[in-house]
């Protein structure tokens, strides 16, 4: 795992370094920098009560992330039609109920995503849960032999496919998804792979779901519309609305998660469904959790030329202007309120700016108390592996790489028993 790591990183470097593009990890040239009040509306009028955040700012805020930075997702399919491909109440050692769901997007068959779901056998009743994208294919996550393989899409070599038959195997990504520590935590683990809803690699849009969207003679989104982040966060809530059909799971209390890029779409998605009682990014960094206007480590310009498919189209007007945002990510966090909110970093991913996500919660406190709660209990960056857990927004800072492990899974976990049980 290390050396994968190692070798992104270099490519990544090489990359930025070619195009004059060097990373900054200093704090001493971290630019000065002041961040929208998230509890003053842009007509200057400050907020004042909680009526006000939700009936005005929420809302403002909002739009400003969806026509500046994610784009505007279509609305979900009024009835979205699910259909059980199997059902294993044996499963992991009899420990949980394995379950596989097709979630179809449209009347037709041709695209639907897969949901993985283990659920505890003992319980009394319908249980909390975590969900989340994965990278790798459902198959991936756990060394169940029984879970169906991921059709996965990649960009294609020349000459060659999208699709990769047997690309990671069997349990390739275990070590991100301690399936049976949840289980026997009591939680539900549900997962889909990001590629079911549109895979990782600018193709112009045509790959995933956007193609099933598109009004009469349109080819690509908007400037304004759904990026692949906007995209996968729009299937998290598609899948919402499964989990609250099935009786095993309590939806008042699912936890949507991601790490990475994946992070950064949980935290779009817990601000677009309210329906999500606990939003974690793990690692998020630019567009994710981290401050924007610190422009340490990944920046707007370097995110948006790596990656030009993730965000919208008006996202690549503030590259090197991050200043200019009409919004920082400390609102990001904020639009969370009153939910339960858990910012994960590592001390060595200096790539997604640990500091500029632990601000981004103490940022977003002041909104917490408007409703009456402690959002980040601290203002301090707390020492390495020294949790914070006491508020409605949590945070750590972990021993380590850009990676998702058991101890982040362990405060998770800590973190949600304070509120879900």
């Amino acid at each position: 795992m290390k050396k994968t790591l190692l070798i992104i990183y270099i490519l990544l470097f090489s990359f930025f370094f070619a195009n004059g593009q060097e990373p900054n990890y200093e704090e001493s040239k971290v630019p000065q920098y002041v961040l929208p009040d998230p509890l003053k509306m842009e007509n200057g009028e400050s907020v004042d009560s909680k009526t006000q955040w939700v009936e005005n700012r929420r809302p403002e805020i909002l739009h400003l992330f969806e026509t500046h930075i994610y784009g505007k997702a279509p609305e979900r399919p009024m009835d979205i039609r699910c259909e059980i491909l199997s059902e294993n109440k044996y499963a992991l050692g009899n420990m949980a109920t394995r379950k596989e769901i097709a979630l179809y997007f449209t009347d037709s068959n041709e695209h639907y995503m897969t949901i993985l779901m283990y659920i505890p056998n003992k319980r009394a009743g319908a249980v909390p849960l975590f969900f989340g994208l994965n990278f790798k294919g459902n198959h991936s996550i756990c060394e169940d032999p029984d879970i169906t393989e991921s059709v996965i899409r990649m960009e294609p070599r020349k000459g060659e496919s999208e699709i990769r038959p047997h690309a990671f195997k069997l349990g390739d990504a275990s070590s991100r998804w301690p399936v049976e520590m949840l289980i026997a935590n009591g939680y539900g683990l549900a997962t889909v792979y990001s590629g079911d809803i549109d895979p990782d690699y600018d193709d112009g849009f045509q790959n995933g779901v956007h193609p099933l969207f598109y009004k009469s003679g349109q080819t690509r989104p908007e400037p304004n519309e759904w990026g692949t982040l906007a995209t996968w966060a729009w299937g998290l809530s598609c899948a919402m609305d499964y989990f609250e059909t099935d009786e095993d799971i309590d939806a008042t209390k699912v936890a949507v998660f991601g790490h990475s890029r994946h992070g950064k779409a949980a935290l779009w998605a817990g601000a677009i469904d309210q329906r999500f009682a606990m939003v974690i990014s793990n690692d998020s960094g630019c567009g994710g959790a981290a401050l924007s206007r610190r422009k340490y480590g990944e920046t707007s310009r370097t995110i948006n030329t790596t990656f030009p498919h993730w965000f919208c189209e008006n996202f690549k007007q503030y590259n090197d202007k991050e200043n200019e945002l009409p919004v920082d990510q400390h609102q990001l966090i904020a639009l969370m309120a009153p939910r339960l909110v858990y910012i994960a970093s590592a001390v060595e991913d200096r790539w997604a700016d640990p500091k500029g996500e632990f601000l981004s919660g103490v940022h977003a406190t002041p909104v917490y108390e408007l409703f009456g709660l402690t959002g980040l209990p601290v203002r301090d960056m707390p020492a390495v592996n020294q949790p914070v857990h006491t508020g409605y927004i949590g945070y750590h800072v972990r021993a380590g790489y850009h990676d998702i492990n058991l101890y982040d899974w362990q405060q998770f976990v800590k973190f949600a028993n304070k509120h879900f049980k």
